[in-house]
């Protein structure tokens, strides 16, 4: 994940990418794909975007938000 020096806390880095989430969640909406929660993408990056990579950017994070895959997502949900 990103270093300890861009966030204070796993909240400060919620907090700092819940614009680009909600971005995301406009476009599901737009899709009409309305099932799913701001939680929802941040749980799904944690558990299978973000899980194995190391110094990541805050960057690299929205850029992972923006263009994650609605199909890959919606399948996470599933399984939950």
């Amino acid at each position: 994940m990103a270093s300890e020096e861009d966030f204070k806390s796993i909240t400060d880095l919620y907090n700092r990418l819940l614009p680009a989430i909600k971005t995301k969640l406009d476009e599901l909406n737009k899709l009409k794909i309305t099932n799913i929660k701001e939680i929802d993408i941040w749980d799904y990056c944690l558990n299978n975007i973000w899980k194995y990579k190391e110094d990541l950017t805050i960057y690299e994070m929205v850029n992972d938000i923006l263009y994650l895959d609605e199909i890959n997502l919606l399948k996470f949900l599933r399984k939950e």
